[in-house]
Order: structure tokens, then sequence, then C-alpha cells
């Protein structure tokens, strides 16, 4: 996914319901945001004529809204929504979504987002640099990537996170270590061999035990 802007403005989606309280003031957001331009096109779909809708996309309640990709659950602010709006199409935009999903444990979601766009791991990795990134989060990064174990796609990210070996966070230090055991691609271990003289401790200890299962795989292979 591209990190700039997109030239166009996004499209929206909302769901709606007639007995919902907070639905007017959304749609009445969101119908200024057309107005002004902010949104193309916006579609509105009342939920109690067409079930069929929410079921498809999975919506369990209202007010819920895609702009461009990213689906947002419950009231927003027109602010909000505006702001939704700016990152449409961006990589921090994408980043800042992953990051309500993981928050409320949606992993199944983040999980089909990395297999339909191999930029959903970007993403991914800027939450997981970020030292701002909350302890909830970090949970669900970790168990992505325990799903994304010996995978091409965690090969792939082996140099990136190679790089946050060199982050200024142990803690972050630490997880790159075991992310990149979890990729099990012998070319982690140039990454990993130096942390075994790192300043602090639980990070050697696990740049230990990362290598000593690469080294464990490789042999394994060989022995193949």
């Amino acid at each position: 996914m591209d990190s700039t802007e997109m030239n166009t403005s996004p499209d929206a989606l909302l769901l709606l319901g007639t007995r919902c309280p907070y639905c007017p003031g959304m749609l009445d957001a969101l119908a200024g945001m057309v107005k002004s331009g902010a949104i193309g096109t916006l579609r509105v779909v009342n939920i109690e004529q067409r079930p069929d809708i929410a079921q498809e996309l999975g919506v369990r309640g209202v007010p819920w809204v895609r702009i461009g990709s990213y689906e947002l659950e419950g009231l927003r602010s027109e602010q909000e929504l505006r702001d939704w709006t700016s990152k449409a199409g961006t990589t921090a935009g994408l980043a800042a979504w992953l990051n309500e999903l993981l928050a409320s444990g949606r992993i199944a979601k983040v999980l089909d987002l990395v297999e339909a766009d191999a930029g959903t791991l970007e993403a991914l990795l800027l939450l997981f640099a970020d030292p701002e990134t909350q302890l909830n989060t970090r949970i669900g990064i970790s168990a992505i990537m325990e799903e994304l174990a010996g995978t091409d796609r965690l090969r792939g990210l082996v140099a990136r996170l190679g790089e946050l070996t060199h982050h200024e966070k142990a803690h972050i230090r630490g997880d790159a270590c075991h992310y990149l055991e979890l990729a099990g691609d012998p070319a982690a271990v140039k990454y990993l061999r130096p942390l075994l003289q790192d300043r602090d401790a639980q990070v050697r200890e696990v740049a230990q035990e990362s290598l000593l299962h690469l080294q464990s795989v490789a042999g394994n292979s060989r022995r193949e």
C-alpha cells in the first residue's frame, strides 16, 4: 500500500438502524463530508430492511461505517470521521486501524487482512516499532507473528526485523529477536549474534534462545 494519500476522496458505506440513537448524527456528518468533497460517495443501508448486507459484512451493531478500506464500529464524532478520511490509503492509516482491531482482540480479522494484502505487515511493523503502542496491541501483534511462523511472509520481514534489533527500547529488541526466530530463516543469525552482548540481560537471553533454535533448524535441514 502506498504511504502517500490518495489523489481522490475515499468512498464511504454507512450501516444504520431505525431505532439507533447515534445513527442520525453519523449520517448528517458523513453527508456534510460528501458535500464538502472529503468523501467521494456515500452509500447508506438500513440493516432492518437489508439484514443480508449486515450479515455479509459481519456487522453486529450500528452505527458501522467503512471509509475507504477502514471499517469502524460504534459512534464516531465528525472530527474522528474526518481524521479517518484523511488517513485513507496511507500506511499510517492502516496501522491506526490495525491498532483498533488488535486492541479489541480481533486477531482473526487482522490475519485475513495479512492474507489479502502483504502491505498489512508493513503497517504491523510500524505499530511494533512505535514505543507508544499499548500492551494489548503488542499481544495481538505477537499472536499474528506466531500464526505466521515459518511462512514466506514472515521470512520476507527478516531484514526489517533485523533493523529493529537496534531499537533503543529493550522490549522491542527482544521481541524482534523472537520474531526472527519464528521466521526460521538462517539469514536472521547475523542480526541475533550481536545481541548476545546486548546491555539488557533479557534481550541477551532471548537472543541466545533464538540462535539455538535457528541453529537447530539449520542442522535438521542439512541432515534431511
